[in-house]
């Protein structure tokens, strides 16, 4: 996206740098990195990270009217309420892709942790692996310790996930314990006593929340104890927003930067393939089709758990030595005294889908960062 820093970047690549950045991922992680990471990060205009920063925080405060968290309770099913909710989310992710015109478009909005830890530390290693002389986002770790641990030491706060050390996350789980000195704990190993949580004898008083309930339900997860347990803990990310702002939330959306999307329940387009089929509590891309058949439609057993997104035309935009490759950008916000953007993610691809396990035979693709120039 800037031509002059693209172009130096790609003279300047050879294979061993590529290996050799990918050795200091699983070693400053502490663990191999299974998903793919791109050959190159991005260099991304200021001015378009600060617009797109901003037109996330619209988006966001779009979905904090009453009027649309009244329509939101009907998204957080009975048997996964989790009392006290905070009063707004504390983690929110937006997702755009880009125009041929550096138009941003939305993707996906949803209010669940991401990989704070990972991102910093991957745009590290990129510039330490490549010498890059590029300035490193500012350092907000301060600012997660506040999100994360609150008012508790960090002997009592758990990153709480299913079954991580076998997520392909878990190198962010290992940098989280690293930077905050908290535990990652699996659902399954909680012991619950009365109103309290407890993990090896150690009593729990705050919980960062990284378990998706989609993969709870499909997986069959017995957990012990129950979401609508009135417990004495504090949620680092309540769960009731991880539904409250999600792909549900996008139809209710009134923004430029929003293409047409609606709940599948309402009707089927004309022009079916210029749409794509989204559930609305998957993740990683799980269930998405781009262009669905009126047969993949007509199997769907709960239209009014999914939504029609207008297709729109992401440019390929990074030139590599394999061909010009889209690029989706992910704005990660932290809310606590106000909402602030704090890093990006970013996804590389030439298919249809941008999802690390969606370019994983390719080369330039897959999981990268951004540098701000």
């Amino acid at each position: 996206m800037i031509p002059e820093l693209r172009k130096k970047f790609n003279q300047s690549f050879t294979p061993g740098k590529y290996q050799r950045f990918l050795r200091m991922l699983d070693e400053g992680s502490g663990t191999r990195v299974k998903f793919r990471n791109s050959e190159t990060p991005v260099f991304l205009p200021r001015a378009l990270f600060d617009r797109m920063s901003r037109e996330g925080a619209e988006l966001i405060t779009q979905l904090m009217t009453p009027e649309y968290l009244a329509r939101s309770n009907q998204t957080v099913p009975a048997e996964y309420r989790v009392p006290n909710e905070d009063a707004r989310p504390l983690f929110i992710q937006v997702d755009f892709g880009l125009t041929q015109d550096l138009e941003p478009r939305l993707v996906e909005i949803q209010a669940f942790p991401s990989l704070y830890a990972y991102q910093p530390f991957l745009q590290r290693t990129y510039h330490d692996a490549y010498a890059l002389d590029l300035a490193l986002d500012p350092d907000f770790s301060a600012l997660l310790r506040r999100a994360v641990l609150g008012r508790h030491s960090p002997e009592n706060v758990v990153l709480l996930e299913i079954d991580p050390h076998h997520q392909k996350t878990l190198p962010d789980f290992l940098l989280t314990e690293k930077l905050l000195g908290i535990k990652t704990v699996c659902i399954t190993q909680i012991e619950k006593r009365g109103r309290k949580l407890f993990h090896a004898g150690i009593p729990i008083e705050r919980i960062y929340n990284r378990v998706i309930v989609d993969e709870l339900v499909r997986r069959k997860i017995e957990t012990p104890f129950d979401y609508r347990d009135d417990l004495d803990v504090e949620w680092a990310g309540h769960p009731n927003w991880y539904f409250r702002i999600s792909k549900f939330s996008i139809p209710f959306l009134n923004h430029h930067s929003v293409p047409r999307t609606h709940f599948l329940a309402e009707g089927v387009p004309d022009d079916l393939e210029e749409w794509v089929l989204k559930p609305l509590y998957s993740f990683a891309g799980l269930g998405v089709i781009v262009g669905p058949s009126r047969e993949q439609v007509a199997a769907i057993e709960n239209p009014s758990q999914y939504i029609l997104q207008e297709r729109v035309d992401f440019a390929p935009l990074i030139e590599t030595p394999h061909g010009p490759t889209k690029a989706e950008i992910r704005i990660m916000y932290i809310w606590l005294d106000d909402l602030r953007a704090v890093t990006t993610i970013v996804r590389m691809g030439r298919g249809k889908m941008m999802g690390v396990d969606h370019n994983r035979d390719m080369e330039w693709v897959g999981a990268s960062a951004a540098f701000l120039c």
